[in-house]
C-alpha cells in the first residue's frame, strides 16, 4: 500500500514551519515535553538502540539521547528532520515514510531495543497503511524488543482499527494506558498508549 501520509494531505500550508516554531517556544518558555521519553527511558536498559519513529523536530529523541541512549529519528517531512538536525546534534536524523521503512539502506542494521511513535504519528500515515507501518516497525526491533504507540483516538484513527492493523503485523498488545503518565485505561479515554510486543515464538 502507497499513498500520500495525511501529515501532507490534512494539514494546511505552512504546518510544519507552524509545528517546528511551536515546539521550540514551548522549550523555551520551560515546559515539559518529554514525558513520553521518560517513560521509554524507564523501560529500556542503558545505552539501548531506541528508534524514534515520525520523530518530528527530534523532542523525544533528544531526551532520549542525552540520557545516553544510541537514538536514530525517522521523519517523512525534510522540514522537520532539517529543524531536528539543527536543534538536537548527536541522534541520527533520517528522511524516510515509515510505511515502506528499511534502515538498511541507510546503513542501520542494527535492530532496536525500543521504538517510540509519539505524537499522533499513527493518526497521520497514509490512509490504510497502519498495518504496513507497524510491520515495518516491527522488523527493525529486537525479538524481545517494544513498541510503544499513542494517539488520539478520536481523530481519523479509531482504536478498534488501530487494533485490527496491530493484529495484522503480527503484534500483541501487552499494556494499555490512557496517557503516557500511566493512568489506567478505560473506554472513554480519547488517547490510548499501548505498548506492542512480537509474540514470542516470533522470530
Amino acid at each position: 500500500m502507497t499513498s500520500t501520509p495525511r501529515w501532507f494531505t490534512d494539514t494546511k500550508p505552512g504546518h510544519s514551519e507552524w509545528y517546528i516554531d511551536r515546539f521550540r517556544t514551548m522549550a523555551a518558555e520551560g515546559a515539559d515535553l518529554a514525558g513520553e521519553a521518560r517513560l521509554i527511558d524507564a523501560m529500556v536498559p542503558r545505552g539501548a538502540h531506541i528508534l524514534d519513529a515520525g520523530c518530528g523536530p527530534g523532542r523525544v529523541g533528544a531526551y532520549l539521547h542525552d540520557a545516553g541512549h544510541r537514538v536514530v529519528g525517522v521523519d517523512v517531512d525534510p522540514e522537520l528532520i532539517a529543524a531536528a538536525q539543527a536543534d538536537h546534534p548527536g541522534p541520527q536524523w533520517i528522511v524516510a515514510d515509515l510505511a515502506r521503512l528499511d534502515l538498511g539502506e541507510h546503513g542501520i542494521t542494527e535492530p532496536f531495543d525500543a521504538i517510540v511513535c509519539a505524537g499522533n504519528v499513527m493518526v497521520f500515515v497514509a490512509p490504510r497503511t497502519e498495518a504496513d507501518v507497524l510491520r515495518a516497525l516491527a522488523r527493525h526491533l529486537t525479538p524481545d524488543g517494544v513498541i510503544v504507540v499513542g494517539f488520539h483516538t478520536n481523530r481519523t484513527l479509531a482504536l478498534a482499527d488501530f487494533d485490527a492493523a496491530v493484529a495484522d503485523a503480527g503484534l500483541r498488545v501487552e499494556h494499555r494506558f490512557a496517557t503516557w503518565d500511566l493512568r489506567a485505561w478505560h473506554p472513554e479515554a480519547d488517547f490510548a498508549v499501548t505498548v506492542l510486543r512480537k509474540p514470542s515464538s516470533a522470530p
